[in-house]
């Protein structure tokens, strides 16, 4: 099967522009609308997975690198906003190793990714957890405890669902019930798209633990699409960066806006985007986003230019 989906995806971005319309949909739109489900068994791993995961009053760092430092971002947050403990976020090649913590969580889908195996076998004698979606990889073999998500793993290289699934998981973990949250993502993907792919350029924002999923949200336009997107906190997009809000450009929250912020975006006749939606349910949006401006520019987004599925430096 793996070598079928190769050959299928090779053949995709090998096709000429006369056969595009005959080309086999995006995994990634498939992954896109899979993601109520695997967020429901998610959910249900975090119940099943407390003696792994951080527990209260736990001093816990979150790492990970690119797509998973994002979601690291956001949910070192929501455990802080939940009075669970003081949570940190770092890129896998930034953390600090001479600060204590009581454990810290590595996030990885393919467990191979170079900065998190070193990171993983440098935190020799502090409790390590790594969430990920391949068990038995390198990093697995260096954690102390490991959360797997079979069921959230991707074949494209553009990551969704797993991302938003270590969200899910680690936000179980801190309290949120994700039946709402579940039921904003099956209205996500109803959503209809057409008044935006037009746009020249898109600058997510968020606060607190939205910042993140902004980040995420911004790369993954960036990776899958080759679009100008940008993502700041809320507030300090007026610090500068509203500067290039003009007609034919986005202003996207993910999460609440802070007040009068829409009216400025308004003055300059950029389009302010913001969706009624649970921020990690709005994030789908933005990941279908993504994929739509990839289609209409004739690119695959299975298949980003200059990346892979994993960073295994040599």
């Amino acid at each position: 099967m793996d070598s079928m989906r190769s050959q299928s995806i090779a053949q995709r971005a090998g096709d000429r522009p006369e056969d595009k319309e005959h080309r086999m949909p995006p995994f990634v739109d498939d992954e896109i609308a899979s993601q109520p489900r695997v967020w429901r068994e998610a959910a249900a791993l975090a119940a099943a997975s407390r003696e792994a995961l951080p527990r209260p009053g736990e001093r816990v760092a979150v790492v990970g690198c690119g797509t998973s430092w994002f979601i690291a971002m956001s949910a070192a947050v929501v455990r802080e906003q939940a009075g669970h403990g003081v949570t940190d976020a770092f890129a896998g090649s930034e953390f600090p190793l001479g600060r204590t913590y009581d454990r810290v969580v590595a996030i990885s889908r393919s467990g191979t990714t170079t900065e998190v195996v070193e990171l993983l076998g440098a935190l020799d004698g502090t409790p390590t957890t790594l969430v990920t979606a391949v068990p038995d990889s390198p990093a697995a073999a260096r954690a102390t405890d490991v959360v797997a998500m079979p069921f959230a793993d991707e074949s494209s290289v553009v990551q969704t669902r797993f991302a938003t699934s270590a969200l899910s998981l680690l936000r179980a973990a801190a309290g949120h019930d994700l039946e709402p949250v579940v039921a904003d993502a099956e209205r996500a993907l109803a959503l209809d798209l057409a008044d935006l792919t037009a746009a020249d350029q898109c600058t997510f924002i968020g606060r607190g633990w939205c910042v993140g999923l902004a980040n995420e949200a911004a790369l993954k336009t960036r990776e899958a699409a080759q679009f100008w997107a940008e993502s700041y906190p809320s507030m300090d997009y007026r610090h500068g960066p509203v500067a290039i809000a003009e007609p034919g450009r986005l202003v996207w929250s993910l999460g609440a806006a802070p007040d009068g912020l829409a009216e400025q975006v308004g003055r300059t006749g950029a389009t302010f985007v913001q969706h009624d939606l649970d921020p990690q349910a709005a994030l789908v949006v933005a990941q279908r986003f993504a994929v739509a401006v990839a289609k209409v520019r004739g690119l695959d987004p299975d298949q980003p230019r200059s990346l892979t599925r994993s960073v295994i430096l040599a």
